[in-house]
């Protein structure tokens, strides 16, 4: 069962292959979302401080019927907060919201705050300082691992140039159609393990000839084609959804995808038009307007 498989992290934490995101869950439903997924088996809960909904899947994890101990929830400090004080603070607050009294995970949203996303301004000195306020929020013990999102190589080389803790992992847009495999192989030198958010391209996988037809041939759905893609390619796979049954589905990825078919995967011709969510920096690569 992919519920039972998981990752090693730098320090020795376990962390699941398969995990429920949870943006664009509206903070009401946020709670009964978690519930159903842990109900299903997911173990790994991925939030933000930018979804808006940590207070409904803190409630969800809070009261799902599951030992806390048992969940990794992970959230990510707001890509705006770009000093040791508001990111402390904001770490605070994002505890004091989900009701807990630890996170799992907590990581940058972005090397850059969204209105200059990908832009000359690489915001390297800011993110030391950011950096900085996750390492001491380990070390007092609120969170249990810490990472990056969004970060490209340059980015992490900067941390990496002088932290007291290497960031442990990397959540990176990582779908059949779009693999950045230079990053995965650097992140991979360096034991970040990359976590792959937008698995299924936010939904734009669903409409591509070639993975449909590969996916018949394995019997399973393009969702679930890709799902085990990204789990392949040794990373952590994050699909979001508040629909039990797609839950269910996305799960059921105990197949193995052929040496040769994930070697045509990861080298197909590159997404063009995320469709409606263009307007979105991380799937644009351009900036906010």
């Amino acid at each position: 069962m992919i519920f039972d498989e998981t990752y090693t992290l730098a320090n020795g934490i376990k962390i699941p292959k398969l995990g429920l995101g949870t943006w664009f869950i509206e903070d009401g439903k946020a709670s009964d979302a978690v519930k159903s997924a842990v109900k299903l088996g997911y173990r790994l809960i991925d939030t933000a401080q930018a979804y808006g909904n940590e207070r409904g899947v803190g409630e969800g994890v809070r009261t799902c019927g599951i030992a806390r101990e048992e969940l990794f929830v992970a959230s990510k400090v707001a890509a705006e907060l770009k000093t040791y004080e508001s990111a402390t603070k904001s770490i605070d607050e994002t505890l004091e919201k989900m009701g807990l009294d630890y996170l799992d995970q907590m990581i940058i949203h972005s090397p850059q705050p969204w209105t200059e996303f990908r832009v000359e301004k690489r915001y390297f000195e800011e993110n030391k300082e950011v950096w900085r306020a996750l390492e001491d929020a380990q070390k007092a013990g609120k969170i249990r691992v810490i990472g990056v999102s969004n970060f490209l190589k340059d980015d992490l080389e900067n941390l990496l140039a002088d932290c007291r803790v290497k960031p442990m992992v990397n959540q990176i847009l990582l779908h059949i159609s779009n693999t950045d495999l230079a990053l995965v192989d650097y992140c991979k030198s360096q034991n970040i393990l990359v976590e792959a958010y937008s698995p299924i391209a936010h939904g734009e996988a669903l409409k591509n000839p070639a993975i449909a037809e590969m996916a018949k041939k394995y019997h399973v759905t393009p969702a679930q084609l890709c799902i085990r893609y990204v789990i392949q390619l040794g990373t952590v796979a994050l699909p979001k959804t508040a629909n039990p049954e797609h839950m269910a589905d996305n799960a059921n990825v105990d197949f193995v995808i052929s040496d040769a078919d994930m070697e045509t995967l990861m080298h197909m011709e590159h997404i063009a038009d995320y469709g409606d969510f263009n307007i979105f920096p991380v799937f644009s690569g351009k900036p906010l307007a």
